[in-house]
């Protein structure tokens, strides 16, 4: 299934049926009164948020969604079928924007959650609604009232406890696939993730969702590389994981780098809790490491790991730390 985070649609209510103009015919009534029923009211569109979906790829080949119009009145003051509404499903996590692509109508963030977005036109009255003791025979009824409709945006913004980011071919999809469920392609070459990947890290009766970034790179947030588009899936995220890996040149540089690019995004980002971790430990020997971590810590960044995703050397460590830092239930016992 190809991923799609993003997706304008034109959506539009059902209009409401027409009221009817109508008089009894009865054998032996000599005077039938009106008995025009109303028309039925237009189907609404409403968007629900579902674990069923990840992508919004079904926005891509489908961008009009039409609810059905509501039926009109007849005779023998029969109100006329209401519009069948329309609910458009999408992943947790999708914020629906207006045209202007800024202004928020909705954030789907649970499970469930339904709102509406175009409300169905009313049905319009039958002649019988019209009569009175001065007018006993109206012939007039009403139209239905037209249903809305707009243009709005899907934009997907990934719901993860802990975001992975860092230069390409830092380690991140090594890492994500040794310690949670997620299957990330993992190759000796940049860019193997080209799209985010949710894993679920297990430890103890703890769960903590944890996002992989595709790679980053220097200009990111202008929309270099992969884009920015991706730097939105992390503005979700409690922690951020930096991920460096220890055999490049200089790694405190290609920290910086990558730095830069969240600082550049914006605050929401930028001033996210990040622990920085050194990957790839098992291909550099015991004094380079300590130097490096040094290196860090002399430039006021505290909170330093270093592991091997492959041999597994200080992941226990990092993934219990991870645990005892997340906001969540078991950190306020």
């Amino acid at each position: 299934m190809r991923f799609l985070d993003e997706a304008k649609i034109y959506i539009k209510a059902g209009n409401g049926g027409d009221g009817c103009m109508s008089f009894r015919h009865e054998k032996f009534i000599e005077f039938g009164g009106p008995d025009g029923g109303a028309g039925g009211n237009g189907g609404s569109v409403y968007v629900v948020a579902t674990k069923s979906v990840n992508t919004l790829i079904d926005y891509r080949y489908q961008q009009h969604f039409k609810a059905k119009r509501g039926e009109n009145g007849s005779g023998q003051n029969c109100t006329g079928h209401k519009g069948e509404d329309m609910y458009l499903k999408v992943p947790i996590g999708t914020q629906i924007l207006d045209e202007d692509k800024e202004t928020v109508i909705a954030d789907m963030v649970t499970e469930g959650q339904t709102e509406l977005l175009a409300q169905g036109g009313r049905g319009g009255l039958g002649n019988s609604y019209f009569k009175s003791s001065t007018n006993r025979a109206p012939r007039y009824y009403q139209q239905g009232g037209l249903g809305e409709e707009r243009w709005i945006w899907l934009k997907l913004k990934m719901i993860a406890d802990v975001g992975l980011v860092g230069l390409p071919n830092a380690g991140k999809s090594t890492f994500i696939s040794a310690v949670t469920n997620a299957k990330a392609k993992v190759d000796d070459y940049p860019f193997t993730t080209l799209v985010p990947q949710l894993g679920m890290l297990r430890v103890g009766k703890y769960e903590i969702v944890i996002a992989d970034i595709p790679g980053l790179i220097e200009g990111a947030h202008e929309g270099k590389g992969l884009g920015e588009k991706f730097l939105a899936h992390i503005e979700r995220c409690s922690i951020l994981l930096h991920l460096v890996d220890l055999s490049t040149e200089n790694p405190l540089i290609s920290y910086k780098t990558i730095r830069n690019e969240l600082q550049n995004y914006g605050k929401i980002v930028a001033l996210k809790r990040e622990i920085v971790v050194l990957t790839k430990s098992d291909i550099v020997d015991k004094i380079t490491e300590k130097n490096i971590v040094n290196e860090f810590k002399n430039n006021g960044i505290e909170e330093v790991f270093t592991i091997s995703a492959v041999t597994h050397e200080g992941v226990h460590e990092l993934t219990n730390y991870l645990v005892s830092v997340m906001p969540c239930p078991q950190n306020e016992e």
